[in-house]
Formats: structure tokens, sequence, C-alpha cells
């Protein structure tokens, strides 16, 4: 590239020259200025051969060196990668034995974690067995179950039965949330109505009565339907049969001044409520009005929770009053004790001033005593005794 470099103005100038020549040749003609121009260009050439030969053994240099340097560097890199390699294969030859050893120890626990989980596998089977002995029993309880879902079936079927399976269940529920003088069972009202169960509650509201007889014929058959037709005529028939005992109980035990506003229609169905709600909310608002509401067993649980709860505070209430009572009377105790303490306290002063006024003189008598012991009698001069006085009458003589 020097070289190139160095040849490229010489090249430049000749042309130029060249072209100075061609000038001169069109201007002048003569050959003066051709041998001239020759001569430069003889002198021009030889001077790019000699710097041609220059350049070409400066390049033939230039090669050699290169070589040197190549076979140098081809020779520490001959050498370098045969040292790498060699540590290579050392460090190949040391990750093959740690991969061995590590293989073998993972071998070692791979074993024991397969007889391991062969030992919980085998737990696990008999855990099996024994679970399907219990799904075995439990299918057998289902069996029974569906057995006595039939048995129901055929109970909420029948009108005396339903009533009867209504009235228990009605009995259970009652009888857990409310205390034992909190209801009645089968209470004669003042119109000779005869109700399931009154539940006393204070006034207000009053005591409730609860009804358990619900029609379930039509809803039945609408239910068992093989058509729209059957449905919906099935479905109009039970909104009436409904409507019907909604009335009735209404009429019988709801009695003005014996019992609250409102009575109770009992339904021992979830489903049947939920559906009486869903499809028949109009006579369901109809019956609220007329101050009869229909419960199932989860909202009665929920209603019978709110009535004793109310018993309770009316007892709390009432046995408020009797601790108030019980509170005025031993304050009328306390005030009396207060005076009678008082009067104590007076006696006990008045007696501890006597005793004051005895320890005084039992002190006095104490000294004075203490003085006569102190006298010495063998010093006192005689006493004599004074002539006794003759008496009214006599003489002195006598």
């Amino acid at each position: 590239m020097a070289d190139l470099a160095t040849l490229l103005p010489l090249l430049l100038a000749g042309l130029a020259l060249l072209g100075v020549g061609v000038l001169l040749l069109r201007r002048t003609g003569g050959d003066e200025a051709l041998g001239a121009l020759a001569g430069k260009l003889d002198a021009l050439g030889a001077a790019q051969d000699r710097q041609a030969m220059a350049a070409a053994d400066r390049m033939a240099a230039t090669e050699r060196a290169l070589a040197d340097r190549l076979a140098a560097t081809t020779a520490g890199l001959t050498e370098t990668l045969t040292t790498a390699l060699a540590r290579q294969n050392d460090r190949l030859a040391a990750t093959e034995r740690a991969l061995a050893d590590r293989l073998a120890g993972q071998n070692e626990r791979l074993g024991k974690v397969l007889s391991e989980n062969a030992l919980k596998a085998e737990e696990t089977a008999g855990r099996i067995h024994e679970r399907l002995a219990v799904i075995d029993a439990a299918r057998a309880n289902m069996e029974a179950l569906g057995a006595q879902v039939g048995s129901l079936a055929q109970i909420l079927g029948n009108k005396q039965s339903r009533g009867a399976f209504g009235e228990v269940q009605l009995r259970q529920l009652v009888e857990d949330r409310l205390p034992a003088d909190g209801f009645a069972w089968q209470h004669t009202l003042a119109n000779r109505t005869r109700c399931d169960v009154l539940i006393r509650l204070p006034y207000p509201p009053g005591p409730i009565a609860v009804d358990s007889k619900f029609p379930l014929e039509a809803w039945l058959a609408a239910r068992d339907a093989a058509d729209d037709a059957g449905r919906i005529a099935a479905t109009k028939r039970f909104a009436a049969d409904v409507t019907r005992h909604v009335d009735d109980v209404a009429g019988k035990y709801i009695c003005p001044g014996e019992t609250a506003e409102g009575a109770l229609i009992f339904v021992p169905s979830e489903a049947i409520y939920a559906d009486l709600h869903a499809a028949h909310a109009p006579v369901v608002d109809a019956a609220a009005r007329r101050g009869v509401y229909i419960v199932s067993p989860s909202t009665l649980w929920a209603v019978l929770g709110t009535m004793r709860a109310l018993m309770q505070d009316v007892r709390m209430r009432s046995e408020a009053g009797q601790i108030k009572n019980q509170v005025a009377e031993l304050m009328k105790d306390v005030t009396r004790l207060d005076e009678r303490v008082t009067k104590l306290r007076k006696h006990f002063l008045d007696m501890q001033a006597d005793v004051q006024g005895i320890e005084i003189t039992t002190g006095k008598i104490t000294r004075r005593g203490a003085s006569i012991e102190a006298l010495e009698l063998s010093d006192l001069p005689a006493i004599t005794a004074p002539a006794a006085a003759p008496l009214p009458g006599r003489s002195a003589a006598e």
C-alpha cells in the first residue's frame, strides 16, 4: 500500500508532462520539443523503473516478514492450543470422574427413594383399601338414604302423613330454640280453634299461632305433570289452594286481644318454600298483607331465634325490676344499719368516757391507799376518847 501511494504521484506527474508535451507539439510542432519531451519521458520511465524495483523489493521484504510472523504466530497458537487441549482433557477427565461419583451417589439415593416409595405405596394401597371399605359403607348408606327419600316422598304425598311429619319437624325446631314455658302444643284459642303450637310472646306483639299443615297435592301434580298444559293447570290450582289456606289461618289463628296480629304457616320443605317465593310471589305478598307469614325450616330457625331474644329481653327486664326492688330494700337495711351503728358508736363513746372516769377514780383511790400505807402509826399521839355526854333526864353521876 505504501508503494502504491509513492507511485501514484509519479504517474500523475508523467501524465501531466505528457499532456504538456502534447500541447507544445500542437503549438510549436518542432522537433526540439519532441526531443526534450522524449528525454524527459525516458528519465521519468527510468525513475519509475527504479521506484518500481524498490517497491518490489520492499514488498518482498514485507512478505517475508509477514511469513515469519505468520510462522511464529502459528507456532505460538499451536503450542497454546496444545496446552489448552491438554488442560481441557484433564478437566474433562476430572469432570467425568466427578460425574461418575455423583451418578453413583444419585443411583444410591434413587435406590433409597424407590425403596421408601415402595413402602409408602404399600401403605397407600392399604389406606386405599380402607377408604374403599368406607366408600362401600357410604354407598350402602346412600342406598338406605335413597330408600328413606322414597319413603319421604310417600310421606309428603299422603296428607295425614305430611301433617304429622311437619308437626314433628316443627316440634323439634321449637323445643330446640325456645324455653319450655315459651310455647304450648295443641293450644285451644277462645274461638275453639286448636293450633299446632302457640308461641307465648309478651305484649307487644303477643302470642303467635303456628300451623304446620300445608296443601301440597297441586304442587306434586305440577311437578309430575307430563305436559305444559297440565303443569300450568296444577300451578294455578296450587296458588288457589295456598290462598285458601292462608284465608283459613288468618280467620282462625288471628284473634284480636288474644293473639298477635299475625300467624305463621310452616312448610317442611326448603324446595317448596323456594318455589313458592319464586313462582308465586303475589300469593306470598297477599298472605303477608293478611298477617300470615310462610316460613321454612331455615327461616323458622331464624324467627325462633329472634323470639327467643325477645323473651330473654322481657325476662331480663322483669328480673331487673325485681333486682331494683331488692336493691331498694337493701338500701333501707343499709340505712337502718347505719343508724344503729351510729347509736352504737355513741354508746361506745359514752362507755369509753365512763371507763375513763372509773380509771381516774381508781387511780385516786390507789394513790390514797399508797399514802395510807406509807404512814407510821407508832409516831402518832394517843387519841383520848371524849367523855360521853349525859343522856337527857339523867345526872352525870349516874
